[in-house]
């Protein structure tokens, strides 16, 4: 390892980086990639590849981090929102900060008094209130801080890719500080080569996230796996967590079952342009017009009933009664647990069996995926099933247990897997498809309520590279993420409620 010291020019160049890397590779000095990138971040004084390249980042785009940007216009601009001399800004000046594709979605009536509810932690127990965690040119996570402990907040951004980059995304994820010292000194256990920077990633998200357990997982182009689990499947008693545990994977469940329709398209035993009604028998939509594929596209208007989880999966019949409403207007995305059910349904009618037989023998089993199954009622979180207890994080930042229960609409949210399994998805799923119709899969339908496209079951980023799901229960997160230009996948999971799409950010930018 190199002893050398030097300092970043003005205008740091990554890409001069990784070249030098790859050179001192092929010159002999070093015995794989991994060790010439740290011994490179330790002459520049970073503890790490990935901390260099945040670092050149920093450097290299000084006043493009728009994202935050905006974040701190909403800190400064709502923290005295509950002081009786503080006046709501006008429609035009949140224009300026917020995309009209945001606004339609969340209209200002709904938006501000959201916004002005967060004045107390905007201002916070103490200055500089607004902790960025993740800070990119498009996308910031700031952490409020707060007193009280149950009150600590995560705000999300993402701007649009051009001036004036306005927010399309803006997201509130109520956390707190976890202090819990179950969570001390947890251990890493590994399956194929983790990559270094990927284990930081893991390190330093398992310490910001406070989680009990992490699991993550990835291909590179060569379709050459990893996977990685930190942590503990159970904190009482303890029990390490595995990269063969199962979590459920909430709404990335959708994709499953998105793939098993379209498997039946390409067998011609349904048309995407169908009325879905035409293959639907005991239990049928209130608007017959509904297709096939404005149910995948979440644009059919399906009313989800507000009973989502139970203790057993309970019949459709009993669920929603003979007729499914479907009040919301068609053409705009609108997230809908129902109108995956109704196309379990229509999975079940078409090929005789019941959905979990019919996803295991159209995409399960001829993907490998052997860890994966639909439970009619939670696994128990032991035994041969391996499964994981989920925790909330409670006022004294301490983890409790949530109570095990299941989804009532097994094609919407009723997924068990592991995270090597996902990434077996993420691989294979176009190749039981035939090539025009995975592009069509991948194809816009309609835009997304903040940001992005949604295609088939899949939902695309603004720059149209990233496709993927995220899954979110009690308990339980999920995100499956796949780069379309060189089919990198990435997945990570853990047993608590919290966002992991930034976790799935960072493993991409370090090991891009």
């Amino acid at each position: 390892m190199s002893d050398r010291s030097r300092s970043l020019p003005g205008r740091p160049s990554l890409r001069y980086l990784k070249i030098e890397a790859k050179r001192r590779l092929r010159a002999g000095e070093f015995t794989t990639l991994d060790e010439a990138q740290l011994a490179i971040a330790r002459e520049h004084g970073a503890p790490s590849w990935a901390a260099l390249k945040r670092l050149v980042e920093n450097r290299a785009t000084p006043g493009r981090r728009h994202a935050s940007r905006q974040l701190r216009w909403i800190a400064a601009r709502f923290a005295d929102a509950d002081a009786p001399a503080w006046h709501a800004p006008a429609e035009e000046e949140l224009r300026e900060h917020f995309h009209e594709q945001l606004l339609e979605a969340t209209p200002p009536e709904e938006l501000l008094p959201r916004l002005m509810k967060l004045a107390p932690r905007l201002r916070g127990p103490r200055t500089g209130a607004l902790a960025l965690v993740e800070d990119t040119p498009t996308h910031a996570l700031a952490r409020l801080d707060s007193a009280d402990l149950a009150a600590v907040t995560q705000l999300q951004a993402v701007v649009e890719r051009t001036p004036p980059y306005r927010l399309v995304e803006l997201r509130v994820h109520p956390t707190a500080e976890i202090d819990d010292p179950r969570l001390t000194a947890p251990g890493t256990r590994t399956e194929g080569r983790v990559p270094t920077p990927a284990s930081e990633v893991a390190e330093q998200a398992f310490a910001e996230l406070g989680l009990p357990g992490l699991a993550l997982a990835a291909a590179d182009p060569r379709g050459t796996v990893w996977a990685l689990a930190r942590g503990w499947s159970v904190l009482d008693p303890v029990e390490p967590l595995t990269t063969r545990h199962h979590f459920p994977a909430g709404s990335v469940t959708t994709l499953v079952t998105a793939t098993a329709v379209l498997r039946l398209v390409a067998d011609g035993r349904v048309g995407l342009d169908d009325p879905a009604d035409r293959h639907l028998h005991t239990v049928r939509l209130a608007d017959p017009a509904i297709t096939v594929r404005e149910l995948l596209g979440h644009t059919g208007g399906v009313d989800t009933p507000s009973e989502r989880l139970t203790d057993q999966v309970p019949d459709p019949l009993a669920l929603f009664g003979p007729v499914i409403p479907c009040g919301g207007p068609r053409g705009r995305h609108a997230h809908s647990d129902a109108g995956y059910a109704a196309l379990g349904l229509l999975v079940e009618n078409l090929t005789g069996s019941p959905f979990p037989q019919a996803a295991a023998d159209l995409v399960l089993r001829p993907l490998g995926m052997t860890d994966s199954f639909f439970p009619a009622h939670r696994p128990a979180a032991s035994g041969e099933t391996h499964t994981v207890t989920g925790y909330v994080a409670f006022e004294d930042g301490t983890l409790i247990p949530v109570r095990g229960r299941v989804s009532t609409m097994t094609a919407a949210a009723g997924l068990w897997t592991t995270a090597p399994d996902l990434v077996r998805f993420g691989l294979g799923w176009h190749t039981l498809l035939p090539d025009d119709l995975a592009r069509q899969a991948l194809t816009p339908q309609t835009a997304l309520p903040g940001a992005g496209h949604a295609g088939l079951g899949w939902e695309l980023d603004p720059s149209g590279e990233v496709a993927g799901h995220t899954g979110h229960l009690p308990g339980a997160s999920a995100s499956l993420a796949v780069h379309l230009r060189d089919r990198r996948v990435h997945v990570a999971l853990t047993n608590r409620s919290t966002p992991l799409e930034p976790v799935n950010g960072r493993i991409l930018r370090a090991l891009g």
